[in-house]
C-alpha cells in the first residue's frame, strides 16, 4: 500500500488558493497507482524572455564587445548579441530608463533612470546583477557621459550643473562644474538643464557642455573655468564632434544644424536646414521639426557621413518619421513606419579621435528595431534575426507544444523559408556578440501564435530560443472587397474580422483547424507541393437555440441529420460560397468565401471552411471551444446554442445538437423557454465584449455571479460596484479571446437563481479518446467528451465507418451516451490516464501528403490509424482500466472507468478561479498544471490529486495574461507579459537547476583594438590627442569629499555586499564576519584620521576669535 505522507500534502496548502486536500472518495485497495512526482521535482522560475522591448526610451552599444542595450519606460533592460543570445533584466524602481553608458570591452553597464538613479551593471555573468546604486535627492538627471577607458562618469542635471562619479566605487568626486561658473557672468537667465556632454577627441582635458537654451560651453578641466562660450538663439537637442576635436555639430529645435569652430566663439561658421525650403531672397528658411539628435561621422576615404533625425517641414503633414543620411552632396531619407526613439551608428573603432569609419546605423522605433547597412548603395537594411515581429498584429491567442516529433521543425521551415522578403543587405549581422549556451534539453519546442489580422505564426522554440518558422495568412480564404449590400447586413464586422479566436492542432498529423472571431472555422493540411484550388470547399452551419419554438431540426433535433443531406448545409459539399435567399432573411455568414481561384503555396493549405450563418435576423454565437482528431477525421466546435460535429473526410456535418439535447431526459436544470431575442448582439468579436466597461487598473476581486444571456459571461464587481467582463482562457483549442488587455470572457458557476432566465450552457471543451463510452463497457469506442460552462462533462460514442474507401461513403455517427460527471464551475480540461496511471494521448494518423497523385487504394495504405496503447489482458484488469481526469474552474476530480465512479477529488481554488489547466507529461510522470487568477500557479499529481507545488507568482493585473498563458510538458509554460513581449517559465526542478547552463554569454574575452597612431610629427610638435590624469584631479585629495546629502550610495546584489546575504553555512559566516570585521576597522581608521585632522584644525587657528575659529572649523569638516 503506498505510503500516506502529510508533508507532501502539507506543501501545497501553504496559500489561500488550495483549501482543501484532495479528497479520497473510492476504495482505495481498487486504485493503487504508485505516484513517482515528488514535491521536490517541481520549482518554479522565469527562464527567458522574447519578442520586441515593449515602450523602448534608451539604447547603447558596446563596438567591441557587439552587444546592443535597450531600456525601457518601465525599467526593463534588454540585452541583445548574437541571434540566440539574450538577456532580460529588471530595475527594481520601474522608473525609465533615460539613457545607458558601457563601460566599453569592460563587460559591465551604466544606467540612469528617471527617478534620479544610477546602476551599474555586472554583464560578466549570465544573469546580469546590479554592482552599484546611487541615488540622487537634490538634483534631477539629465544627462551621462562616460569617455572611453575612463572610470569617470559625469553626470549632468535639470539645475545645470554636473556632477563625477568614480564607476569604481561609486561614489561622489568633490568635483563639481557649477552652472552659474560656466555661463558668462552678464548672463542673467538661467541656461537650462545639461543635454550634452562629451570631451575633446584631441584633449580629454577639455570638456564642451550644452545646455538646453542654446549655450554651448567649453570647459577646461585643470583650470575649472571655461575656455569658450557658443551661444545660440534656438534651444539645442544634441551634440556631436569631428575626430579631430576642432569642429562640433549641434542640433536645433527650429530643425537647423549649426558647425562651429572651437577657436570662433561669434558665430556658426555653417548652418544648415537639412529639410527647410530655402527662400530667394536669401531670407532665413522656413522653420522645421526639431532634430532630435546628430551624429558625425568621418572616413578615411570619401565624405564624412552626418546622420539626424526629426528635422522635417511642418508641411509635411502625414509623412511618416525619417531618418535623413547625408554623405557629401547626396541626401538620402529613410522613411521609418514608426516614430524614432532613438539610434546609434555603429564605427569600426572605439577611439574617438580616430577615424570612425561608420558601416551600419541601429535604429531604435517604438515598435521596431532597424539596422541599416551604409556601406551599400542605396542603404537597405539587415534581416533582423531576432523574434521582435512577435506583435506585428496584435496577438489574440497562444499554444505551446513541448516534446514534438522531430521531423516537424524541419518541415515548417522548409516551407517558411520560401517566405523570406529580398532586398536585404548581404552583409552579416552587425551584432554579434556573446556566446550560446550549452543547453542539455533536446526536444523539440513550437510556439503557435494566432493574430487580429488572422494570420497564424508557428516559432521554433527550442533550446531557450525563438526563431519564427512559418507564417499563415487565413484572410486569404475570405473576399476582402465587400460590396455594400454585405456590409449592411452583416452588422458583427469588427475592426479585425479575420482576427484568430482559438486554434486546435494535432502536431503528428499536422492538422490545423482554426476558429475567427467572425463565427467561421478553417480546417487546414499541410503539404509540400504548391497548388491552386479552383473552388474552396464550404459548409454553412445553422446554430440555432430555441426551446420554445423549433420549426426546424437546425435548432437540435434529437435525431441524428444524415450526412450530405442535413438542413445545416448549404448545397452540396464543393459548392462555392452562396447563401440562400430565405424567407427569414438571414441565412448568411458573416464574412463572404472568395469565389475565384486560390494559389496555394506550400505549407499550409486550405481543406474546408464552416460558417456559422445569421438565423432569424441574428449574428451567430462566438465559438467557444474546438477540437479536432486526425484519426476519426473529425472537427467539433461548440458555442453558447450548442455543439457541431463536422466530417472533414466527407465535407459534411454529422452533428448539430443544442446542449440540452446533449442531456435527453436527463437534465438536471429546470430551463426557461425563451424566444428569440429582440436586439442584435454582435458576433463576440474579439474586442465586442465589454467595450469601454473597464480599464487595465480594474482588479479581479472575489467573484459574485451573476448570469447572463450568454453563458460565456459573468459579472465581478470591484470595490465601487462598476461591473467588469472578464473572460477566461479556456482549455487549449478552447479559448475565446479579446486582444484589447483589459477583458477576458468569463465562464459563469454552477449555480442556477432566479435570475437566470435567459441563461445558455455554453460548450466550454472537448476530448477525443478510445474509451469506455458506457457505463460498465467491456471494450473501448471511440468517443467524444464534451465539458460546459455549468460544469457537466457528457459523453458520445462514435461510430466510425472502416478505412479505406468506406470512410469516404459512409456515414459517421455520433450518439449521446449521457452525462458522466459533473463539478463546480466551467468545465477547463479533460484528460485520459491507463491502468498504470500513464497519459493517452488522442488517437491520431501519421501525417502524409495530400497532393499526390495516387488512388484512394494507395493513399489510404499510409493513412493507418494509430493503434489505442491500453489493451486489457484479463477480465479483472478490464473493471478498472482507465481514469478520466477533469478539472473545472474551481475543483478537480478523477473518475474510474468504466464503472464512472469518482475517486478523488480536490478543491483547488474558493475564493478564485482557475484561467488555465493542462494535463501534462513530465519527465517523472503526469501532472495537473493550474494558473489561477489570484496569480497562484499550482501543480497537483495525477491520478491521486496531491498538491505538489502552489507559488504565489503573479497577481492577474493584465488581462492578457489569462488570455495567452500556457502550460505544455515536461515543465514548459509561457505567457504575454506585455503587448510585444513572450515570458517563458519553469515549473521543472530538472530545467531550474541547468537553467544556467541554458542561458548565453554576455560577455567574451576580446582585446581591445589599439590606439590610433600620433605620428612622429604630432609626436614632436604636439598636436596629437593630449591625455588627462583623471584620478588625480577627481580624486579625494585634490577635490575633497563631496556633499554626502547630494546622492545616496546603495550597494547592490550583485556585489559584495550581495553575496553576504547569499552565503550560507559555517563559510558564509566566517565571510560575513570577516567582512564586518574589515568595515568596522576601516571605519575606526576614518574616526582616527578626522579626530587627527580636528586636532590640527584647532592648533593653527587658536590665535583667532571664537567665531571665526567655528566658521573655519565648520568649513574643513565640510572638505573632509
Amino acid at each position: 500500500m503506498k505510503k500516506f505522507n502529510i508533508r507532501k500534502v502539507l506543501d501545497g496548502l501553504k496559500e489561500v488558493s488550495s483549501s482543501t486536500p484532495s479528497v479520497q472518495v473510492g476504495p482505495q485497495e481498487n486504485h493503487l497507482i504508485q505516484e513517482t512526482l515528488q514535491s521536490d521535482h517541481f520549482q518554479l522560475c522565469k527562464t527567458v524572455r522574447h519578442g520586441f522591448p515593449y515602450q523602448p526610451s534608451s539604447m547603447a552599444f558596446d563596438p567591441v564587445q557587439k552587444i546592443l542595450a535597450i531600456g525601457t519606460q518601465s525599467g526593463a533592460l534588454r540585452l541583445f548579441g548574437r541571434p540566440g543570445v539574450e538577456c532580460y533584466c529588471q530595475h527594481e524602481s520601474g522608473a525609465a530608463v533615460i539613457q545607458l553608458q558601457f563601460l566599453i570591452n569592460e563587460g559591465a553597464l551604466v544606467s540612469a533612470l528617471a527617478d534620479d538613479s544610477v546602476h551599474l551593471w555586472n554583464l560578466r555573468q549570465k544573469r546580469p546583477a546590479i554592482l552599484h546604486s546611487l541615488k540622487f535627492s537634490k538634483e534631477r538627471i539629465t544627462f551621462c557621459h562616460l569617455p572611453f577607458q575612463s572610470k569617470w562618469l559625469y553626470i549632468g542635471t535639470e539645475r545645470g550643473n554636473i556632477h563625477l562619479v568614480n564607476v569604481e566605487s561609486f561614489m561622489l568626486s568633490g568635483y563639481v562644474i557649477m552652472w552659474n561658473k560656466a555661463i558668462e557672468l552678464s548672463t542673467k537667465a538661467h541656461p537650462g538643464p545639461v543635454v550634452h556632454i562629451s570631451d575633446n577627441p584631441m584633449d580629454e582635458g577639455k570638456l564642451i557642455i550644452g545646455f538646453e537654451s542654446g549655450i554651448v560651453v567649453m570647459w577646461d578641466l585643470k583650470s575649472k573655468k571655461a575656455d569658450s562660450r557658443y551661444t545660440y538663439d534656438e534651444a539645442i537637442h544634441s551634440v556631436a564632434w569631428h575626430h579631430e576635436g576642432k569642429q562640433f555639430i549641434c542640433s536645433h529645435s527650429d530643425g537647423t544644424l549649426t558647425i562651429w569652430n572651437i577657436r570662433g566663439q561669434g558665430k556658426p561658421i555653417q548652418t544648415i536646414t537639412p529639410h527647410g525650403k530655402q527662400p530667394k531672397d536669401g531670407k532665413k528658411p522656413e522653420p522645421c521639426k526639431p532634430i532630435l539628435k546628430v551624429e558625425y561621422k568621418t572616413t578615411r576615404i570619401g565624405e564624412p557621413f552626418m546622420i539626424l533625425s526629426g528635422g522635417l517641414s511642418y508641411d509635411t503633414v502625414g509623412r511618416r518619421p525619417c531618418l535623413t543620411v547625408m554623405h557629401g552632396k547626396s541626401t538620402a531619407v529613410l522613411e521609418m513606419d514608426y516614430p524614432i526613439v532613438d539610434f546609434l551608428t555603429l564605427c569600426e573603432t572605439p577611439y574617438a579621435n580616430d577615424f570612425q569609419e561608420p558601416y551600419a546605423v541601429v535604429v531604435l522605433l517604438e515598435k521596431d528595431l532597424v539596422v541599416i547597412d551604409l556601406a551599400q548603395n542605396g542603404y537597405p537594411i539587415f534581416e533582423n534575426p531576432y523574434p521582435l515581429t512577435i506583435h506585428e498584429s496584435p496577438v489574440t491567442c497562444c499554444e505551446y507544444f513541448a516534446d514534438c516529433p522531430v521531423d516537424l521543425i524541419p518541415a515548417l521551415y522548409s516551407v517558411g523559408s520560401r517566405q523570406k522578403r529580398q532586398g536585404y543587405s548581404k552583409k552579416e549581422w552587425p551584432i554579434s556578440g556573446g556566446n550560446w549556451g550549452q543547453g542539455t534539453q533536446s526536444y523539440p519546442e513550437i510556439i503557435i501564435t494566432g493574430h487580429a489580422d488572422g494570420t497564424v505564426k508557428f516559432w521554433d522554440a527550442s533550446a531557450m530560443m525563438l526563431q519564427v518558422l512559418y507564417k499563415l495568412k487565413t484572410a486569404k480564404v475570405f473576399d476582402r472587397n465587400r460590396s455594400k449590400e454585405d456590409k449592411g447586413s452583416t452588422e458583427t464586422s469588427d475592426e479585425d474580422p479575420f482576427a484568430i479566436q482559438i486554434m486546435a492542432w494535432c502536431p503528428e498529423s499536422r492538422m490545423l483547424c482554426v476558429a475567427g472571431v467572425s463565427a467561421n472555422i478553417i480546417i487546414y493540411r499541410f503539404s509540400k507541393l504548391e497548388v491552386t484550388t479552383e473552388v474552396v470547399q464550404l459548409l454553412e452551419v445553422r446554430m440555432q437555440y430555441e426551446l420554445n419554438d423549433i420549426e426546424s431540426p437546425d435548432g437540435g433535433e434529437p435525431a441524428l441529420p444524415t450526412p450530405g443531406a442535413s438542413p445545416q448545409t448549404s448545397g452540396p459539399p464543393s459548392h462555392p460560397s452562396t447563401s440562400s435567399n430565405n424567407s427569414d432573411g438571414g441565412n448568411m455568414p458573416c464574412l463572404k468565401v472568395r469565389s475565384t481561384p486560390l494559389k496555394q503555396s506550400a505549407g499550409y493549405q486550405v481543406d474546408l471552411v464552416v460558417q456559422l450563418v445569421w438565423v432569424s435576423g441574428e449574428p451567430p454565437q462566438q465559438i467557444t471551444s474546438l477540437a479536432l482528431n486526425s484519426s476519426y477525421g473529425l472537427v467539433v466546435f461548440g458555442n453558447s446554442n450548442g455543439l457541431a460535429v463536422v466530417d472533414y473526410v466527407q465535407k459534411t456535418v454529422v452533428l448539430n445538437l443544442g446542449t440540452v439535447e446533449l442531456y435527453g431526459s436527463n437534465d438536471p436544470y429546470q430551463r426557461q423557454p425563451r424566444s428569440p431575442r429582440k436586439t442584435r448582439q454582435p458576433s463576440g468579436g474579439l474586442c465586442d465584449i465589454n467595450e469601454g466597461s473597464a480599464t487595465s487598473e480594474d482588479r479581479c476581486k472575489s467573484p459574485t455571479s451573476v448570469l447572463m444571456s450568454n453563458s460565456n459571461l459573468q459579472q465581478f464587481y470591484n470595490g465601487g460596484g462598476r461591473g467588469v467582463f472578464l473572460s477566461v482562457c479556456p482549455p487549449r483549442g478552447a479559448n475565446p479571446l479579446d486582444h484589447r488587455d483589459n477583458s477576458f470572457s468569463r465562464s459563469r458557476s454552477s449555480s442556477v437563481t432566479s435570475i437566470d432566465k435567459e441563461a445558455r450552457e455554453a460548450i466550454s471543451s472537448f476530448h477525443f479518446s478510445d474509451t469506455f463510452a458506457r457505463k460498465g463497457d467491456s471494450t473501448l469506442t471511440p468517443c467524444l467528451y464534451v465539458g460546459t460552462t455549468l460544469g457537466t462533462v457528457l459523453a458520445l460514442a462514435l461510430t466510425l465507418p472502416p478505412a479505406g474507401e468506406q470512410r469516404q461513403l459512409q456515414p459517421v455517427i455520433l450518439s449521446p451516451t449521457g452525462m458522466l460527471v459533473r463539478l463546480k464551475g466551467s468545465i477547463m480540461r479533460m484528460a485520459l490516464l491507463d491502468s498504470t496511471g500513464s497519459m493517452l494521448p488522442p488517437a491520431f494518423e501519421p501525417w502524409f501528403e495530400p497532393n499526390v497523385t495516387a488512388d484512394g487504394e494507395e493513399r489510404e495504405k499510409v493513412r493507418k490509424r494509430r493503434p489505442v496503447s491500453v489493451s486489457p489482458s484479463t477480465s479483472q484488469d478490464l473493471n478498472e482500466s482507465q481514469y478520466a481526469v477533469v478539472c473545472s474552474e474551481k475543483q478537480a476530480k478523477v473518475i474510474s472507468l468504466p464503472s464512472q465512479t469518482c475517486i478523488y477529488k480536490h478543491s483547488i481554488t474558493e475564493a478564485s478561479f482557475i484561467l488555465r489547466a493542462d494535463v501534462v507529461q513530465m519527465s517523472q510522470g503526469v501532472s495537473l498544471a493550474c494558473f489561477c487568477a489570484n496569480g497562484h500557479i499550482m501543480t497537483l499529481s495525477v491520478p491521486g490529486l496531491r498538491p505538489l507545488m502552489d507559488v504565489n507568482y503573479l497577481p492577474l493585473t493584465d488581462m492578457r495574461i489569462a488570455r495567452t498563458f500556457c502550460f505544455t510538458n515536461l515543465g514548459q509554460a509561457m505567457y504575454l507579459c506585455s503587448p510585444t513581449e513572450v515570458q517563458r517559465i519553469t515549473y521543472s526542478q530538472d530545467t531550474c537547476e541547468n537553467l544556467q547552463e541554458m542561458l548565453g554569454e554576455l560577455f567574451t574575452p576580446v582585446e581591445t583594438p589599439e590606439a590610433p597612431n600620433r605620428g612622429f610629427f604630432k609626436g614632436l610638435f604636439g598636436g596629437g590627442a593630449q591625455s588627462l590624469d583623471r584620478e588625480e584631479l577627481f580624486g579625494e585629495i585634490s577635490s575633497g569629499k563631496a556633499n554626502r546629502s547630494l546622492a545616496q550610495h546603495i550597494p547592490g546584489p550583485g556585489g559584495l555586499e550581495g553575496m553576504k546575504g547569499a552565503a550560507s553555512g559555517v563559510v558564509g559566516d566566517l565571510a560575513r564576519a570577516r567582512i564586518a570585521l574589515d568595515e568596522r576597522g576601516q571605519k575606526l581608521g576614518e574616526l582616527d584620521e578626522r579626530t587627527a585632522a580636528m586636532m590640527t584644525s584647532a592648533d593653527c587657528f587658536s590665535k583667532h576669535a571664537h567665531e571665526m575659529m567655528l566658521k573655519c572649523k565648520d568649513k574643513k569638516w565640510y572638505q573632509l
